[in-house]
Parts: structure tokens; C-alpha cells; sequence
């Protein structure tokens, strides 16, 4: 695996190794296993269904690294979904799923952490977006977690659930192996509880309220040849923005505190919109913006300027997310002229997962 560079200012410079593993190693159950739980195992199907995320920006990209949770966050639950189905085995584990080892090592970790010796059958159907800013991995192992829990009475709390993900939080290589990757908590909070979640660092939710209740969500997925997934994401994420958010973190706090949660409170999209455009010039997410070219501004830009209320690129991106009250006819006419097209039209998930009991 690759050694990166991380390089925070000219006296800042460190070498980050990626040590791939098989699942089921560097297990971190928190200190959580030293309780003992009362397992009630359910003789039936368990079911969640877990709405997947938009993550408009870190926080303070200095507070976070791969094994290292945190960084804090804001984002908001979609309704474009995550299907998993566990059930309790005397010993064997069987996974469903094409991304087979990050469920995995999570399963490892559920059951060092409550002390389960029995086995899971595990069928997951993720959304289909993969590496495109909407967050399939944390929302599968969020659905995943709680579909386990629930199938053992909840030996765990929401918290507990989301920290064990956070802490474990690993992505997978081409060679079946995994490495840790890099996780705000902004996914799991906002799955688990729908709307909108403001996150602070070591996974701690700050905040969590419905988010543009009766309006439309559009993602667009601009044309772009660079990944954002990787080798690249890690120097995106481990170096300029780094450099951006010193500069930037206090004011973009600010934000968040003094403006973003008024406009949550008032159900004020247009508000919330004008402090999701002015972070998208600020800090890290200024770099993961540039990261793909001036283009994505470009395109952001013609779509402020064609009064939409709230434009936002997601994650790493290249994934532009935009809330507004117009139908879907009338989002396309404004798109068409840009060369652009909606690939999902959705709207915020204001409820949060969905947990069904099956016989």
C-alpha cells in the first residue's frame, strides 16, 4: 500500500502508511465490551431500511484522518435508500453483498463488542451511487448495525452504534482487504435520524432538525474525470484543505452556529442555501470544489443565478445537491441550456431509518 504525505503548513509534514488488512483485525470496540449484555435474539427477519446522505462540508479537516473519527460536519438525509435484511445463525455468517468485506469486519466488531458468539445472515441492496458524494458505505453499515442490534434487543444504543462505525469506519482495496478510511459521523447521524445534522468533533451530534419539509431535492452529477475516491481522495482531503481550514474553521463555525441553525429553525431554505454557497468558497470545502475544476463552480453558480434556493456540492463531490420548491419539468428546463441533467430527484428524509420486525 501507498505511504502519503500529509503537509499541513511548511513545518508541518508528516508520512501516513496505508496498512491494508483482512476484515476482522484492528478490531476497536471502545471500551463498550466491558459491560455484560443481555442477548435476546429474534427468531425472525430484521429489516432497515436506511436513507443515504448529503455531506456538505468537514468542519476542520485537522480534527480527522483515517482511524482518526471526527472533524465535525453538516449534512442531511435524502430519500434514496439502503435495503438490509439480517437474521440470527446458530455460527455462520453469510453476507449478501458485493462489497462483502467491509460488513465483515463490522460484524466482528458488533459481536466482540456485546460478546456474541452466534452468527448473522446479512442481504444488502445499497443505492447504487457509489464514490459520487452520497455516502453508500456509512449508510450500509449504519442500516447494518442497527439490523444486528435490533435481532439481539438493542444491547446498544443509537450513540454506541454510530462511534462503533465511526471508529471502525474502513473502506475496501482491490484485493479483498480493507484500510481505514476517513469518516465525519455526518452519514450515520443523519440515517439514523433524518433532516439535517450539524456534527462536532469525536462523532459528537450537536444538532439534528427537519430540513425543507414539502420541497424537492435534485442531485446532479456534473461530467468529470476525477476520482474521488483513493490515493486522491486522501491527498484532496490530507493536505490543501488541511491548510484551508486553519484559515477558515472559526469562521465557519460561525456559521453554522449564528446563521445556519436560525435558518433551520425557521424551516428557511433560501437562508440556509445563502451559508451552504458562502462555505462552498471556505476552507476544505473550497479544495474538494477545485478538486474537480473550476467547472463545478461554474455550473453551481449558473444555478444560483437561476434562483434556486440552496446549491451544494456533496462530500468529495462531484455531486451537486439542489433544494428547491420547483417541479421536476421545470428543473430540467433550467438545466438543459447548462448541458446538465438530474440523476435522482428525490426529497429530504425527515424521518430517519426504518426498522421492520418479519416473522
Amino acid at each position: 500500500m501507498p505511504t502519503m504525505k500529509i503537509r499541513g503548513g511548511d513545518l508541518d509534514l508528516v508520512e501516513y502508511e496505508f496498512n491494508a488488512f483482512p476484515p476482522g483485525q484492528n478490531l476497536k470496540t471502545l471500551g463498550y465490551e466491558k459491560k455484560k449484555y443481555l442477548l435476546k435474539p429474534y427468531p425472525g427477519k430484521i429489516s432497515v431500511k436506511a436513507p443515504a446522505r448529503i455531506h456538505l462540508t468537514v468542519l476542520d479537516m485537522n480534527r480527522f484522518a483515517p482511524d482518526h473519527p471526527g472533524g465535525g460536519g453538516i449534512g442531511f438525509a435524502i430519500q434514496c435508500y439502503c435495503m438490509i435484511d439480517v437474521e440470527c445463525t446458530k455460527k455462520v455468517i453469510e453476507i449478501d453483498y458485493s462489497r462483502s468485506a467491509i460488513i465483515e469486519n463490522f460484524v466482528a466488531v458488533f459481536k466482540k463488542t456485546v460478546g456474541y458468539t452466534g452468527g448473522f445472515k446479512i442481504k444488502a441492496i445499497d443505492h447504487q451511487h457509489k464514490h459520487v458524494g452520497l455516502g453508500s458505505t456509512s449508510t450500509v453499515m449504519i442500516a447494518v448495525a442497527t439490523a444486528m442490534n435490533e435481532a439481539l434487543g438493542r444491547p446498544l444504543t443509537n450513540d454506541q452504534l454510530r462511534k462503533l462505525i465511526g471508529h471502525n469506519y474502513v473502506e475496501e482495496t482491490a484485493d479483498g482487504n480493507i484500510v481505514f478510511g476517513f469518516e465525519t459521523g455526518v452519514g450515520p447521524a443523519v440515517s439514523l435520524h433524518g433532516g439535517m445534522a450539524i456534527m462536532g468533533d469525536e462523532l459528537t451530534l450537536v444538532y439534528h432538525h427537519p430540513f425543507a419539509v414539502g420541497k424537492n431535492v435534485y442531485i446532479i452529477i456534473p461530467p468529470t474525470n476525477i476520482s474521488s475516491a483513493g490515493t486522491q481522495e486522501f491527498d484532496l482531503l490530507m493536505n490543501r484543505a488541511r491548510t484551508l481550514d486553519y484559515r477558515d474553521r472559526e469562521l465557519k463555525a460561525y456559521l453554522f452556529l449564528m446563521d445556519l441553525v436560525p435558518a433551520l429553525e425557521h424551516d428557511d431554505v433560501k437562508k440556509a442555501g445563502d451559508v451552504i454557497w458562502e462555505i462552498e468558497f471556505r476552507g476544505s470545502k473550497r479544495a474538494e470544489v477545485e478538486h474537480h475544476s473550476f467547472a463545478i463552480y461554474h455550473y453551481m453558480s449558473q444555478l444560483r443565478d437561476a434562483k434556486l434556493e440552496f446549491v451544494g456540492m456533496s462530500s468529495v463531490g462531484p455531486s451537486i445537491a439542489v433544494v428547491t420548491a420547483l417541479d421536476k419539468k421545470a428543473m430540467e428546463k433550467i438545466l438543459k441550456p447548462l448541458g446538465l441533467s438530474i440523476a435522482i430527484a428525490t426529497k429530504v428524509d425527515n424521518e430517519g431509518l426504518k426498522i421492520t420486525l418479519k416473522k
